[in-house]
């Protein structure tokens, strides 16, 4: 069977820079452009082109992209021609292939939002189609608030999208702007689309997730006949979101009946690097990755409870929807008081260390997870310590370096300007081949900002471990989590860091201890030698 073409649109570098928190530097926009290119995205929409500084440098500057780079902006002004609009000018100037404009197609906001006719409304959009297309450029038409607007006045909203491609757009892209439509009532709406006459080749679909239905609401609307999606890595975008391009690109690709109907510009080779783009999105962003994100997240393969982990130890399909490493995701057998033998077999093998069924060494390691987990351990999340426990019964935890003692100041002075600041400094002594050597370092960074105690800890430890030294220098601290696991007197502090690599791998150790300073030295320790162990074969 011939599959149809869906095309993905991607509006991450525009509508997803409207998150609350989000702005992107030029340099990121373009690193975000090239890694969506090789997704395999067909529509890169850069920004709004005179709407700010950084959307108008990364057109001057953009990279060069099998995917169509289209400009955003809005339907010319009422009572001037659109080759007299400056806003509409200043996003014709940007060079770019495609253009697409937002207008109005709700009644109610045209008469009071605008303040305009009906008729002038429908006037602006087919002149300002009608430029773009004579330019050379293809169209599209974001009609804003279409499904209200359709629910208030079906003839006008329609109108609205009929002078569009009346004018010569290639697209008219069908918007739920304030997110409040349900999957069924796009799918009816949709559907009335296209048997008044509007074919689906010619239309999008744009939703957001207000009411946590974005994905689903873009899955209706192609079902009921739209070809193009539009979306957000990551979910990116105002208020709640947009779809997000994340979730719906596997689904389109693995699940039927999408998989067996539809085609896109992404193919299977591309979709095993989706996780990894997702990380880099919330790297440039310096956020913590969603761990129950659909298909890329952290705990999206993750298998607590024995039960579960027994018969993924058999056939993986018994608890799975599909295999983790169609989307560059791998399985994890979290390890937690909870745990059986078939979870630790499993979570070991992964790791690389093959224990028979009925070995002693299991019932040991179950023992020591237990007793450090009434210490206050967790190792549910804290991957990388549980192996580093499990080796070290197993008796294949190498020694690669000893800390023989480490000291930490914290002091509090007035700086030049007179204004009260902190400053810690670390000294660790490690012995390394035989070696000792001693690091100072201090907490404050490059801005001089003082980035901390455990900031210090971890440049100090880092800083001089003979030939690890350039594996250690290849990782880096990207959360960081305090929790007090008893009150009183008694308080144990549990921290958790999380730790990632140039190869995109990420992983989470454990410390405890009365003092947060010796909790996060431990787990900080554990991050580095799971690191060493992993890359033995350079650093040794």
């Amino acid at each position: 069977m011939n599959k149809e073409r869906l095309y993905l649109y991607d509006t991450t570098l525009r509508d997803g820079q409207q998150t609350q928190g989000v702005q992107f530097a030029t340099e990121e926009k373009k690193q975000i452009a090239e890694a969506l290119d090789t997704l395999g995205i067909d529509y890169i929409e850069g920004g709004w082109p005179g709407a700010n500084p950084t959307d108008s440098a990364f057109f001057d500057q953009a990279p060069k992209t099998r995917a169509t780079l289209t400009a955003f902006g809005m339907t010319k002004r009422a009572g001037r021609s659109a080759e007299n609009d400056d806003v509409l000018a200043a996003v014709m100037n940007a060079g770019t292939s495609a253009v697409c404009l937002v207008g109005k197609s709700h009644d109610y906001h045209v008469t009071h939002a605008l303040g305009i006719s009906l008729e002038e409304n429908l006037d602006n959009i087919r002149a300002s189609v009608a430029h773009i297309v004579a330019q050379g450029r293809e169209a599209l038409y974001d009609a804003e608030h279409f499904f209200d607007g359709y629910k208030d006045n079906p003839d006008y909203a329609l109108a609205a999208c009929r002078v569009a491609l009346e004018a010569g757009a290639r697209w008219v892209v069908l918007c739920d702007t304030n997110g409040g439509a349900l999957p069924h009532e796009v799918y009816r709406i949709v559907s009335e689309v296209c048997a008044a006459g509007i074919s689906g080749a010619n239309l999008g679909i744009h939703t957001h997730n207000d009411t946590e239905n974005a994905v689903a609401c873009s899955l209706a609307a192609v079902e009921a006949g739209a070809r193009q999606i539009q979306g957000t890595l990551n979910g990116l975008g105002e208020r709640c979101g947009n779809a997000n391009l994340t979730s719906l690109i596997p689904t389109l690709l693995l699940k039927e009946p999408y998989a067996s109907q539809f085609e896109t510009g992404v193919s299977e080779t591309a979709l095993s690097g989706l996780t990894k783009l997702s990380r880099m999105l919330d790297d440039i962003l310096n956020r913590v990755p969603m761990k129950q994100a659909p298909y890329v997240g952290a705990s999206a393969f993750a298998h607590k409870a024995g039960l579960h982990a027994s018969a993924i130890l058999k056939d993986p399909t018994t608890y799975e929807h599909i295999a983790p490493e169609q989307v560059g995701n791998e399985r994890i057998i979290p390890m937690s008081n909870q745990a059986g033998q078939s979870n630790l077999r499993k979570r070991l093998k992964d790791a690389g260390l093959v224990v028979e069924k009925g070995d002693p060494a299991l019932a040991r390691i179950l023992d020591r997870i237990k007793e450090r987990e009434a210490e206050g351990y967790s190792y549910d999340t804290a991957q990388a310590s549980f192996e580093l426990l499990a080796r070290s019964e197993l008796g294949q935890c190498p020694d690669f370096f000893e800390v023989k003692r480490y000291k930490v100041t914290v002091e509090r002075r007035k700086n030049k300007y007179n204004r009260m600041v902190s400053l810690s400094e670390a000294v660790v002594v490690v012995k390394v081949d035989g070696e000792k050597r001693l690091s100072v370092s201090e907490s404050m960074d490059e801005t001089g900002n003082d980035r901390g105690p455990v900031n210090a800890l971890a440049k100090a430890l880092g800083k001089d471990l003979g030939r690890y030294s350039d594996t250690i220098n290849d990782m880096r601290l990207v959360d960081f989590k305090v929790r007090i696991t008893q009150g009183g007197t008694e308080a144990v502090t549990r921290v958790i860091i999380d730790s990632e690599d140039s190869k995109g791998r990420r992983w989470s150790t454990v410390g405890v201890s009365a003092n947060i300073i010796d909790a996060s030295f431990d787990a900080l320790l554990d991050a580095m030698r799971w690191k060493l162990i992993r890359d033995s074969g350079e650093a040794q």
